[in-house]
């Protein structure tokens, strides 16, 4: 098992999107750009990619879950980074919680709430090298990395109106 390779299992969500004017949203690549952004920051970490999907997470199904677990589970890396959409992120974090058997990783979940490339600021690259900067130093668990911030699959919920995540319990890491 590798200590230093960073996994990236890539699910589409608005980091991995472009902005569709004829229906007046972000809408995933058909091919994401998430490698070429992470190759493109020369890490000294080796990096591996797995791509499941290509969705806006409230398109994520059960199936769809069922391979990222399955991806985890058998990854032979003990640091996992989940690009994914900010809508459904928590209950994919909770449903990693419920069904993962391994306790040996640190996976954590981020994605951004405007695509990565194309719009100005954007958080997406804060976003990841948020997340690879946290991954070097958490214990092994499942974590949602957003607005700065490290919060546990129990405690986390997006409030849309403000563009962010927080604790339900007023606290993150």
């Amino acid at each position: 098992m590798s200590e230093k390779t960073i996994h990236f299992v890539i699910t589409g969500g608005t980091i991995d999107s472009y902005y569709d004017s004829s229906k007046d949203t972000a809408v995933p690549n058909e091919k994401s750009i998430i490698p070429n952004f992470i190759k493109s920051l020369k890490l000294y970490n080796p990096v591996e990619f797995t791509n499941i999907c290509m969705k806006d997470s409230r398109d994520i199904i059960e199936s769809d879950l069922k391979k990222i677990l399955i991806t985890v589970e058998k990854s032979s890396n003990k640091k996992i980074i989940i690009t994914h959409g900010t809508y459904t992120m928590p209950d994919t974090a909770r449903f990693l919680k419920a069904n993962l058997k391994r306790k040996d990783q640190t996976i954590i979940i981020m994605g951004s709430m405007i695509p990565l490339v194309g719009f100005s600021p954007s958080d997406g690259p804060f976003s990841i090298g948020y997340s690879i900067a946290k991954i070097q130093d958490l214990k092994p668990g499942i974590y949602i990395c957003m607005n700065g911030r490290v919060f546990s699959p129990e405690e986390v919920m997006k409030v849309g109106k403000e563009g962010k995540f927080i604790s339900i319990f007023g606290e993150g890491k």
